[in-house]
């Protein structure tokens, strides 16, 4: 963990990148709101109110958002990294725009998944740049 640590520091970074103390916090609260909105979705997929066509992008963004920690810190591959987390992002935004077509009743799924979208609209823009900056 510490040469991951010290890989990271190593990299150039923006001005306006956070500290990393900032990125536990954050997530920890964006996790339960995934975990909220995301077994709320499933649940409904798996008793049949929703289709497996609104799930899956819900399905896709877990798992993009959980490779995107092996392959920053574990491969230290910034591009892979980018291409990852792009995915997460539209993953997320297709997953928002398919659940707020399906019924008015779901929709609170989006609102509750608008901080989630800040953030890895951020993080997106930050990989980006910490990989062009690493080129």
């Amino acid at each position: 963990m510490s040469s991951t640590y010290s890989w990271y520091q190593t990299l150039l970074k923006p001005t306006w990148a956070p500290p990393s103390w900032i990125f536990g916090p954050v997530w920890t609260v964006l996790y339960i709101l995934i975990a909220l909105s995301f077994g709320f979705v499933l649940y409904n997929t798996y008793t049949k109110k929703l289709s497996w066509k609104v799930a899956l992008p819900f399905i896709l963004n877990l798992i993009f958002n959980f490779l995107f920690t092996p392959i920053q810190f574990g491969l230290q591959n910034n591009i892979l990294a980018a291409v990852d987390v792009a995915l997460v992002w539209s993953t997320l935004v297709w997953a928002m725009y398919m659940i707020w077509n399906t019924s008015k009743k779901f929709r609170w799924i989006v609102y509750i998944n608008i901080p989630y979208l800040l953030w890895v609209s951020f993080a997106t823009v930050l990989q980006f740049t910490v990989t062009y900056l690493n080129w």
